[in-house]
């Protein structure tokens, strides 16, 4: 009898969110154009925090469902009905990613990511990774946890490829990944700390030495560990 029964999901208020934004666009109440609500108001009126808000607006932005225009604020985009349920099923499908197909993902982007930073570096793109990494260390040193700090210079490395779509993707699958890691507590080793920014720097001396394959194989050794936990919790 036990296998006629199928495991619950519980879903996030990212996905309900996204779900009610549907449901608003598919059945008419809100049009090509519309603007929402500022994050704040919204956030009050569906009683949840400013950043599920931002990060399930961020997810249908990538997607192009919305568009944050510049003194406009966040408007419905175009899109077929047909088409439109269609991506936001793939953005609800992103939401229940595994951690390990995260990691993985995250892999594939940052190795490229740190070989054109390091091809396209420029002394403001290096000087914001310096100053994420002088974040991490404070953080560290005063024995707090540093996992934004961490995901921090790592985006600066992203913005630094100057390749806007590889950072998006990047802004995408972040909030995924910093939820997982408070889940798991990934960064809750404090022995680990040391060894992690003496990865950060080799990879910022590389960026900075113009060494592109290097720095990208710094950043694949320094994901290895997390690659490997992600893999050992199948």
């Amino acid at each position: 009898m036990l296998d006629n029964f199928s495991e619950i999901k519980v879903e996030s208020a990212v996905e309900k969110i996204i779900k009610q934004i549907r449901s608003l666009i598919t059945s008419g109440q809100v049009k090509s154009g519309d603007r929402l609500p500022p994050e704040r108001k919204l956030a009050e009126k569906l009683g949840v925090s400013r950043t599920h808000v931002r990060d399930a607006i961020r997810k249908l932005e990538f997607y192009g469902i919305l568009r944050t225009l510049p003194q406009s604020g966040t408007v419905v985009a175009g899109i077929g009905i047909t088409a439109l349920e269609g991506l936001i099923t793939d953005v609800l499908q992103l939401e229940k990613s595994d951690f390990t197909s995260l990691v993985e993902t995250r892999v594939i982007l940052e190795t490229n990511a740190a070989k054109l930073a390091a091809e396209r570096r420029t002394v403001e793109g290096l000087i914001a990774i310096e100053k994420a990494l002088d974040a991490y260390e404070l953080k560290i040193k005063s024995n707090k946890s540093a996992v934004e700090e961490d995901l921090m210079f790592h985006l600066k490395i992203a913005e630094a490829s100057k390749n806007e779509v590889l950072k998006s993707l990047m802004l995408v699958i972040t909030p995924d990944i910093l939820k997982n890691f408070i889940q798991y507590n990934v960064c809750d080793d404090k022995d680990m700390d040391n060894r992690v920014l003496e990865e950060h720097r080799a990879i910022l001396q590389h960026i900075s030495d113009g060494d592109g394959e290097a720095a990208s194989q710094a950043m694949a050794n320094h994901l290895n560990d997390i690659l490997a936990f992600s893999k050992n919790m199948k």
